[in-house]
């Protein structure tokens, strides 16, 4: 398959008519001036002038794109257009909120080529919606994922773990919803806390514990599985590693590897039943080159976890594992 890219242009609050509990998004993107077409037509013009992959897909990603009002919507799509027309790039994406899709807008959106929506469900318990001030309901995403089916875009989906109200079993009625949708793609964010936010006084109240990265780890991995075993693609988990945001976050599980700290969690629950098989002591865990690092785990954490239980493992990778294991 060709190469792919994709150019991100971030346009952090523009669009959204909600002050959610979670977001300041000048610090999760990273942008503090505000974005006009004129911004937009230099970034692409600076992004353009460097090589570039097949398939580049241009992104309207940190608002919500379609809450925009459509003369400032269309002329963010107008600076797009010529590189579409070119040939430049193949696609557009854009993420906005599951209430901002109407028939309307889709015409717009389809007018201008764009072939992948992004809806930031965040939880498809109602009560958890409320909670955190999102203005949406759970079926306003039916809704919304049933419009973009209808008219042929491919659609992403984007969920929050650990927000306050969520429990086990909310959490679970969001994923079984997620699967029931059946989304091109899927986005896993665990909360973190961010100044100046609702979360972040209701923390400093002693309203709301978030979780840390071990207890998102567990919460996460989980659904990276059953996701996996639906062959539904998870793009995404954790928030991209920005200094801003490393810089106004006060709580919740940031990690800039966090998927990977997931898929060794996956990995670690794979093995040891089957190391269980083997008498304590010294083992090889054979693993394909790539899978090294995860199997090993951060720090050594699955060293540490199996020399606990009286197993001492070496990991190797092997070139003719393409997945999965051998322990010897």
């Amino acid at each position: 398959m060709a190469d792919r890219g994709t150019i991100a242009l971030f346009i952090p609050h523009m669009g959204c008519p909600h002050a959610c509990s979670f977001c300041d998004q000048k610090s999760i993107s990273g942008e503090k001036e505000p974005v006009t077409p004129e911004t937009v037509r230099k970034e692409l013009a600076q992004a353009f002038s460097h090589s570039q992959p097949e398939h580049v897909e241009i992104a309207f990603f940190g608002g919500s794109f379609t809450c925009l009002p459509e003369k400032l919507m269309t002329a963010f799509l107008e600076e797009a257009k010529p590189y579409l027309m070119s040939g430049q790039a193949a696609s557009l994406r854009c993420s906005t909120r599951p209430d901002g899709i109407t028939p309307e807008i889709l015409d717009i959106l389809s007018a201008y080529g764009m072939e992948t929506v992004e809806l930031g469900a965040q939880s498809l318990d109602d009560s958890v919606l409320r909670i955190n001030g999102r203005g949406h309901t759970a079926q306003d995403v039916i809704k919304a994922v049933s419009l973009l089916r209808e008219r042929g875009f491919k659609v992403g989906l984007q969920i929050m773990t650990g927000l306050p109200g969520d429990s086990p079993e909310s959490l679970a009625k969001t994923v079984d919803a997620v699967v029931s949708l059946r989304p091109d793609m899927l986005r896993i964010y665990p909360t973190v806390v961010v100044r100046g936010t609702a979360l972040a006084r209701w923390m400093e109240e002693g309203r709301f514990t978030p979780m840390g990265v071990e207890e998102a780890v567990e919460t996460c991995a989980p659904i990276l599985r059953r996701m996996n075993k639906e062959n539904i693609p998870v793009i995404r988990m954790g928030l991209h590693a920005e200094k801003s945001l490393e810089r106004e976050m006060i709580g919740g599980a940031y990690h800039p590897a966090f998927r990977e700290l997931c898929e060794s969690r996956l990995l670690r629950e794979d093995v040891t039943p089957v190391l269980f098989r083997h008498a304590p002591g010294p083992v090889t865990l054979l693993v394909p080159p790539q899978n090294i690092s995860r199997a090993v785990g951060q720090k050594r954490a699955n060293i540490a976890y199996w020399q606990e239980r009286g197993y001492t493992v070496t990991v190797c990778g092997d070139e003719t594992l393409k997945n999965g294991f051998i322990i010897i």
